[in-house]
């Protein structure tokens, strides 16, 4: 098991940016598939991006492809997400995840570990 702690959301204009970050402790040499989904209020939880072991491999979800950068530093035990050009449709509860293998799943219910979530708040 790791344990996730989400941090960097906030308020930000239409157009501005955002970098999240997703501190990981426990079992931290383990081989381990990272992501990012979010909840938007009264919408199920969606699935944003996801990240290799290595870091050589990501994806995204297509509402994001081309604004959102997802990376990590295994030294550092650090998974961030940067996000450029916020859109309203943004807002959400943005949570870390984390799944052992490198299996790619934007199924959050095969992760095994979450983050507390950070609100990310983008006004019009």
């Amino acid at each position: 098991q790791v344990q996730l702690v989400e941090s960097g959301g906030g308020l930000v204009q239409a157009g501005g940016s955002l970098r999240l970050s997703c501190a990981v402790s426990g079992r931290t040499s383990s081989n381990y598939r990272m992501a990012w989904f979010r909840q938007a209020p009264g919408k199920e939880r969606e699935f944003v991006a996801t990240i290799t072991w290595s870091g050589g491999s990501t994806s995204y979800t297509d509402s994001v492809k081309g604004r959102f950068t997802i990376s990590r530093d295994n030294a550092a035990n650090t998974v961030w997400l940067q996000m450029d050009r916020l859109k309203p449709e943004d807002t959400a509860v943005y949570y870390c995840a984390a799944r052992y293998g490198s299996r790619w799943s934007a199924q959050g219910s095969e992760y095994d570990s979450w983050g507390q979530g950070t609100q990310v708040t983008v006004s019009s």
